[in-house]
């Protein structure tokens, strides 16, 4: 039943707030970041719809403010990048600041 219960067991509301503000922001998009769910998905068709370029922006500023690397060949970015919730998540337990 638990995914990972270390030190993501309950989703941080605050952070994915200000990530989907960074988004919004970094990219200059007409969403309200309250509009952003937790769940939906940030890359492809559904949800945001953001594409590569789009991705590699927001994990440039994501790296800028929370002092850790997002590769761009990882392959764990679908998973990271998959939904807000997903990664904020990956930047609670990866952020250095």
């Amino acid at each position: 039943m638990s995914q990972e219960q270390s030190s993501a067991a309950a989703p941080d509301t605050a952070l994915e707030r200000e990530v989907a503000a960074m988004i919004v922001s970094a990219l200059n998009l007409d969403n309200n970041p309250d509009e952003i769910k937790a769940e939906d998905a940030l890359y492809g068709d559904e949800g945001l719809g953001l594409d590569s370029i789009d991705i590699l922006e927001v994990a440039l500023v994501i790296s800028k403010r929370f002092g850790f690397q997002l590769k761009a060949d990882s392959e764990d970015n679908f998973r990271i990048f998959g939904s807000l919730r997903s990664l904020t998540d990956y930047i609670a337990a990866h952020r250095t600041k």
